[in-house]
């Protein structure tokens, strides 16, 4: 097609008059070429579309439209004089010849009768001969017969002008299809090669109906007779076509495509096969590997292909090429061509996305929705493809035909290979890359066509590779029966050390109960560490691998691992919650060792008299610990919020997260060009838990080696603060265990002023007092505490009287105060019956004091049970931390990686995960400080509104 341009000719002589042309091109106003929008089919009868000017042109006189709309040609009975090259004239026919040639250049009389267009025509079995040999046009025309008998046996051709020898078919006395001879499809067949009861019906089973073939009603007869009786390839092939296009369906009481395949395949058993392979018959297309049973996974999983793959070093192999073999719907070869582009890849992505699906070990899949309309635009006419794995080898190259499994097939209205997929099969405990056949798997869809303009179909295409991984999943299990067997004993003891620190010897619904919870935490404990294991295994050996050796587990193959995920977190969630249960519910008291410095009297109006009493010590110091307490119940040895920055910007910001890829490449960077696969669960909770566990620990060491010795210790500063506050602190996390800090002021008092104190503080600098420990000359000041039946019971009574709901002092009135007087003298009684415990002025609730057993301390569990005495245990670690955050930080960390982990699966999103992770932090630490803060106020009487 022309358009019209209009032209510029600037040069150095033209460029004023160019610049005059462009500055009043707005003055001239010229009005824009426009044309008027014509079609082919909007032309009338006597008119054609001119494609030089795009417009419906007026035929001449005596002309008419072509076929094709494009030209004009002359009418019935006129033939064609040429005037020039644009156009043509007509002139009509003189009556002794009132034929028009074929040509349409001439007239001639007709032996017969004329044609609706005025040509002569003949009789069936004749041919029209118009022109002598040398070209000379006769006056007459003649109708010559051709001799159907031997030995010329010629009939007409397709254009009917002259005579041609039959189709090899017919040759044997006449090309005649003379009965018994049944005709079909042009040729002529003996009776006796197969019956003529075919069955032409194509069954769409996604759609549920079945439709009569037009093309097997014309073909499948003929062409399945062609092949049996004639050998003939192209025929076989054909039959082929109609079977593929059955999707290989048959019935054993049908004579379809399928069966007719089978048939012509088990008669010719008797020939050669093709290339040595016995299930390729002569002259026949590979359709099936037979019923044979087994044979499939023989195939598959028998005879590796000779070529390794290889991801890194000198003799890196990673690209696999596959061959087709084209055959068009007629049976015809067509071409060789190279799978990949547009062939079987119909989803539009660049070549350089298209090429990863034929890089080994990549997982690669494309899904789009096409219109209907577009695939018939791109593929008009069906093709068919014997796809086969290119083995290299130069000019010696040979080709491995590729298995394939169609899983629409149905053999007697049964599917048969719904629940069999195809991928690239590894071969187990290989050093060369070594893998088995692989298998193809096509799945397609009907559509039935309603409007093709609007309709659309869903199409994907997707390489995978395969690993047998039983012997991995029984590595697994064996790993989760040991350590889950393990794990059972240690609930044991944790159990038995339970009931003893409870002072109880009955085993009953709370006692299973309590194990459960000892086991969830235990066994999560197991789910999470072969998990890790599991998850570091495979992200080691299949990204730092070289030779092909191992392969990632599929999607399906990762089900049980995700739930092995789901169970470690469910149990984990189950022992944070059972923790911080017990840390918000546990007893603790403040022991004031203060005491007045000297006996002055006040006077206290009572009933109108004046009572003198001793001045009241300070309740500040006691308040000042608390609040402190307060304080340390949710601090730990990591920061949170410097965690998860950390893991996101590792994994989003570096690129960590692409170590999670379905690929054997390690690259940290990808190129928006580059194909990205789909994550692997197994990489993806590998990655993100590994990075996790690394910075936390990080961290951890991090503040044990050096921020808690350098620069802050908020545990041991909490000792010290009880030690200058003359303040101990008693904490039972069970019945009859727990934990004492004491804070017994080695100079007397605490409520001094700031130069008796900076004194008090030089002398112990200086060692020119005692020494802080509960034993003289000792530094020891925590301790674990197992106490006798009878100074826990003891303590449990009068602490009842103690507790009580906190309220504002401004919401209650003088009835309400008058009430409360009991619970102050409960507190005074507790702080009086602690301190005559701790100086030992009980003799029957008196303790010794020794050191716990290394092995004691491993387990978790005492073994001399205190009957006459409590035992007070040496413990500078510290352990009374256990009722905080700041002793739980294991419990605490696994558990964020485990929410972090399984978030993510979910969402495959890191972003989410990190802010989900962060915002369960925050309300657990809100749920922990907010009842933490409570039950110190009711256990210790200090009132709710000075922990700040």
């Amino acid at each position: 097609m022309a358009t019209e341009t209009l032209q510029f000719v600037v040069n150095r002589h033209k460029v004023p008059v160019t610049l005059f042309i462009l500055m009043y091109i707005d003055v001239l106003r010229c009005q824009p070429f426009t044309i008027p929008f014509r079609t082919p089919s909007d032309c009338g009868a006597e008119e054609f579309f001119d494609i030089s000017s795009l417009s419906c042109v007026r035929c001449g006189p005596n002309q008419r439209r072509s076929t094709t709309g494009l030209s004009c040609v002359c009418q019935s009975g006129y033939k064609t004089v040429t005037t020039d090259k644009a156009s043509i004239s007509c002139e009509k026919c003189l009556p002794n010849k009132p034929g028009v040639t074929k040509d349409g250049f001439g007239c001639i009389r007709c032996p017969g009768g004329l044609s609706n267009d005025g040509k002569c025509q003949c009789p069936p079995g004749d041919v029209l001969v118009e022109r002598d040999l040398n070209g000379t046009l006769l006056e007459e025309a003649r109708c010559e017969t051709c001799d159907e008998d031997s030995p010329a046996l010629s009939v007409p051709n397709r254009n009917g002008d002259r005579c041609e020898r039959c189709l090899a078919a017919y040759v044997n006395t006449s090309c005649a299809c003379k009965s018994p001879n049944v005709p079909g499809g042009g040729l002529c067949f003996p009776p006796s090669i197969i019956s003529t009861n075919v069955n032409p019906t194509v069954t769409y089973s996604q759609l549920k109906f079945s439709v009569q073939s037009a093309w097997f009603l014309e073909n499948l007869f003929s062409s399945s007779s062609a092949c049996l009786g004639f050998s003939n390839l192209t025929a076989c092939q054909a039959l082929g076509n109609m079977c593929v296009m059955n999707m290989h369906s048959f019935s054993s009481a049908s004579t379809d495509a399928c069966a007719l395949f089978n048939n012509i395949f088990r008669t010719m058993a008797a020939l050669s096969s093709t290339q040595g392979i016995s299930y390729w018959r002569a002259n026949l297309p590979w359709l099936y590997y037979g019923d044979e049973p087994g044979l499939a996974s023989r195939v598959l999983q028998t005879d590796p292909v000779p070529i390794g793959f290889s991801f890194r070093g000198k003799n890196k192999n990673t690209d696999f090429r596959l061959l087709a073999a084209v055959y068009n719907v007629r049976g015809e070869f067509l071409r060789w061509e190279q799978v990949g582009g547009q062939n079987l890849q119909l989803c539009p992505q660049p070549k350089t996305k298209r090429a990863a699906a034929f890089s080994f070990g990549t997982a690669y899949k494309e899904s789009c929705v096409l219109s209907v309309a577009q695939l018939f635009a791109t593929h008009p006419e069906p093709l068919f493809y014997d796809v086969f794995l290119d083995l290299g080898g130069g000019e010696n190259t040979k080709l491995l035909p590729l298995p394939t499994l169609i899983q629409n097939q149905q053999y007697n209205g049964r599917f048969i290979n719904q629940d069999v997929f195809g991928r690239f099969q590894l071969v187990r405990r290989t050093q060369e890359g070594k893998v088995f056949p692989p298998l193809m798997t096509v799945t397609y869809t009907d559509v039935l066509i309603t409007d093709l303009n609007t309709q659309t179909v869903a199409t994907t295409f997707a390489v995978e590779y395969e690993m047998d991984q039983s012997e991995a999943r029984l590595k697994t299990d064996i790993a989760l029966g040991v350590l889950g067997g393990v794990a059972v004993l240690y609930s044991l003891m944790k159990t038995i050390s339970w009931k003893r620190r409870i002072a109880s010897s009955f085993i009953d619904l709370e006692t299973m109960v309590k194990f459960l919870l000892f086991y969830a935490g235990d066994l999560a404990n197991v789910f999470f560490a072969v998990t890790v294991g599991t998850g570091l295994y495979w992200l080691i050996f299949y990204k730092a691998q070289q030779f092909v050796s191992v392969l990632l587990p599929l999607p399906a193959q990762e089900e049980q691992f995700v739930t092995y995920i789901g169970c470690a977190f469910a149990l984990k969630a189950v022992q944070f919650l059972h923790k911080l249960a017990l840390q918000v519910t546990v007893d603790i008291f403040l022991i004031d060792w203060e005491r007045p410095r000297t006996k002055t009297n006040r006077s206290v109006p009572v009933s109108g008299e004046s009572k003198h009493d001793t001045s009241p010590v300070s309740i500040w110091r006691t308040y000042f610990v608390a609040n402190e307490w307060n304080e340390i119940q949710t601090i730990r040895k990591i920061s949170p919020t410097f965690q998860i920055m950390t893991v996101l910007f590792f994994l989003e910001v570096l690129g960590f997260s692409n170590l999670a890829l379905r690929d054997p490449w390690s690259n940290l960077q990808r190129s928006p060009e580059e194909y990205t696969p789909s994550y692997s669960l197994t990489l993806r909770y590998g990655v993100a838990a590994t990075l996790w566990l690394c910075i936390g620990l990080l961290q951890v060491i991090f503040f044990t080696v050096f921020y808690a010795h350098f620069v802050e210790d908020k545990i041991r500063q909490f000792v010290d603060l009880c030690s200058v506050s003359n303040i101990s602190v008693f904490i039972l996390s069970y019945r009859c265990f727990g934990y004492y800090i004491h804070g017994r002021s080695v100079h007397g008092h605490a409520d001094t002023n700031m130069e008796e104190m900076n004194n008090n503080l030089r002398r112990e600098a200086e060692s020119l007092c005692a020494q802080r420990g509960l034993l003289p000359n000792t530094e020891v000041q925590t301790f674990q505490v197992s106490l006798t039946s009878r100074l826990g019971m003891q303590y449990k009574r009068i602490q009842e009287s103690i507790s009580r709901r906190n309220q504002p002092s401004r919401l209650t009135d003088a009835s309400t105060l008058s009430s409360l007087e009991p619970h102050f003298k409960a507190y005074q009684a507790m702080n009086h019956f602690l301190g005559c415990v701790i100086d030992h002025a009980h003799s029957d609730m008196d303790y010794i004091v020794k050191d716990k057993l290394m092995f004691e301390s491993v387990i978790g569990m005492e073994f001399l049970e205190p009957t006459e005495k409590s035992i007070f245990y040496n413990d500078e670690a510290h352990t009374f931390s256990n009722v905080l955050y700041y002793g739980n930080e294991a419990t605490l960390l696994i558990f964020d990686t485990l929410f972090f982990c399984v978030v993510d699966l979910g969402s495959q999103s890191f972003v989410l995960a990190a802010v989900l992770t962060y915002v369960q932090q925050v309300i657990f630490c809100f749920l922990r400080n907010s009842l933490g803060r409570k039950n110190l106020a009711n256990k210790t009487l200090v009132d709710e509104r000075f922990l700040i």
